[in-house]
């Protein structure tokens, strides 16, 4: 029976690994084609991975909550067939491509074309028997002796995990330092019984992968105290991750190993380096919970970051009346046309925005560092951020300027709700080009957002409460209760100078306070 390992398929994005989410199947179940076998999570979204085989689960290769890199089997499928392998016949079945020599012609058991124990020839095909003795030849400038001692080490080599050790791991020679002396390696007497497995010599490279060493390169943890539990004594992310939990369980060097102390008041004292005993006594209280930044959370933190060095940010708010959006959305509401589909303020408020970029299309471009140009984009791709339990994602609406009140309510209902389940492809947050922040959902009246990577603007809406409020004009002035908010813009001023930005935002409040003035703009 063959059985067929499905590896872990690349998810683009320049992303080099993924999470085991959960499992959809298990080990006995027959899948089909196309079956859905395992939620997988990058750090963009949660992706569903398809069969590409027929047959049975035989063994789950990655377990859920495991990081897994690109490339690396998670799965394994018997798709019932004949292994080619078990139906090779017997060797005592199979018929001589040449005939047996005999007489003058008979060759040597032990050489090249000489009869094996069977009684038959090994020949190489299409050139007959030969009859050349096999030697292996032995290295030049090497005694021989040493070739046996050089086969252990390579099948010893052969059978570790791969390691890789970069230069600026290597200890410093210094000139007094004495030169290390050759290992001289001892041939293991004959007919001696079987033989232990060798142990890991102490003090020799450092064994580890490179994710691994970048992993506890960036957690500031060095690799020469830790102890491998890998084969041969690599050290895996587990270790990395057990000192990372548990930083007081790292094993201290030898005694004799150590530096002698040096005064605190030496005027030459340098820093200890490694895990410091605490200063006084530590009163009892919740424990540190370590949290790994990974998916969601790592991807947002680095497009933050590049989004507020690289764009020079500029916001402006505007408190507003918006009483009369409330009362179309409660219009809206009652209609049949809107039954069975969510309305809410966002709706009123994300045709407001396609509405103000079509005045301001500089708050809907992109900025071209390579080619030096502004890019006025044609569409606007509206992304809403959503709050999910695996951090803030943003989908967008394509062409989202050219949506009815009712298509535009139905696509962001689905957006959001898409967003929540975590089901949201990476594609759907691709090509954004303005984005809507509404932070009033949490009793927050405004705030300073940071734009998307690549995006132009960003506006943040408050929450909308009642408020007292100066109506009327003149002799007919009067404070009522109404229902205000507040806006703010953030966009990029390399895109869009203040009057731009401005004529956005104050096209966006006047839209709000009168859905009426729509019909103008």
């Amino acid at each position: 029976m063959t059985t067929r390992e499905f590896r872990m398929p690349d998810p683009g994005e320049g992303l080099v690994e993924a999470e085991i989410v959960t499992w959809r199947v298990a080990v006995g179940d027959q899948v089909k084609v196309n079956d859905i076998l395992v939620d997988i999570e990058t750090s963009k979204s949660i992706v569903e991975l398809p069969s590409p085989y027929a047959g049975t689960v035989t063994a789950l290769m990655a377990a859920e909550g495991e990081r897994v890199d690109v490339g690396a089997p998670i799965i394994g499928i018997a798709d019932g067939t004949a292994d080619p392998a078990d139906s090779v016949p017997p060797q005592d079945d199979i018929v001589p491509a040449v005939p047996e020599t005999g007489g003058d012609d008979e060759v040597t058991a032990g050489l090249i074309g000489g009869a094996p124990p069977g009684g038959r020839v090994a020949v190489l095909v299409g050139y007959g028997p030969r009859t050349t003795e096999a030697k292996r030849r032995p290295r030049r400038g090497a005694p021989e002796e040493s070739a046996s001692a050089h086969d252990q080490l390579a099948e010893s080599l052969s059978t570790a995990a791969p390691v890789s050790r970069r230069a600026d791991d290597r200890e410093p020679l210094h000139a007094d330092a004495p030169a290390p002396e050759p290992a001289t390696a001892a041939a293991p007497p004959p007919d001696s019984g079987p033989t232990a497995p060798e142990p890991i010599v102490a003090g020799g490279p450092v064994l580890a992968k490179p994710p691994v060493r970048k992993l506890a390169k960036d957690r500031g943890i060095d690799l020469a105290t830790l102890t491998g539990t890998g084969p041969g004594g690599v050290i895996t992310r587990e270790d990395v991750d057990r000192v990372d939990r548990a930083p007081a369980a790292v094993t201290p060097p030898p005694a004799a190993a150590q530096p002698a102390p040096t005064p605190a008041s030496a005027p030459d004292a340098q820093p200890v380096v490694g895990p410091r005993p605490p200063a006084g006594p530590v009163a009892d209280g919740p424990a540190d919970v370590r949290i790994p930044i990974k998916g969601v959370r790592k991807a947002t933190a680095a497009a933050m970051v590049s989004s507020a060095f690289t764009a020079p940010h500029v916001t402006e708010w505007v408190t507003c009346d918006v009483s009369e959006t409330m009362e179309l959305v409660a219009r809206l509401k009652a209609r049949r046309e809107f039954a069975g589909v969510k309305i809410s303020p966002l709706l009123v408020i994300s045709k407001a925005v396609c509405i103000a970029l079509s005045r301001t299309p500089e708050l809907n471009s992109v900025w071209d560092e390579q080619a030096q140009e502004i890019v006025l984009k044609g569409a606007v791709n509206l992304g809403i951020a959503a709050a999910t339990p695996r951090g803030l994602v943003v989908p967008n609406i394509k062409g989202a300027q050219a949506l009815n009140l009712l298509d535009l309510a139905k696509a962001l209902n689905a957006a959001v709700g898409t967003a929540r389940e975590g089901r949201t492809q990476p594609a759907e947050m691709s090509g954004g080009s303005f984005t809507i922040t509404n932070v009033g959902t949490f009793g927050v009246d405004a705030g300073t957002p940071i734009l998307n990577p690549g995006e132009a603007g960003i506006l943040c809406v408050g929450q909308i409460a009642r408020r007292p409020w100066v109506v009327g004009a003149d002799a007919n002035e009067r404070i009522e209760p109404r229902w205000v908010t507040t806006l703010a813009v953030s966009f990029d001023h390399r895109l869009a100078d203040g009057a731009q930005g401005s004529t956005f935002l104050s096209t966006v409040a006047q839209i709000l306070s009168d859905p009426g003035l729509a019909l103008f703009f």
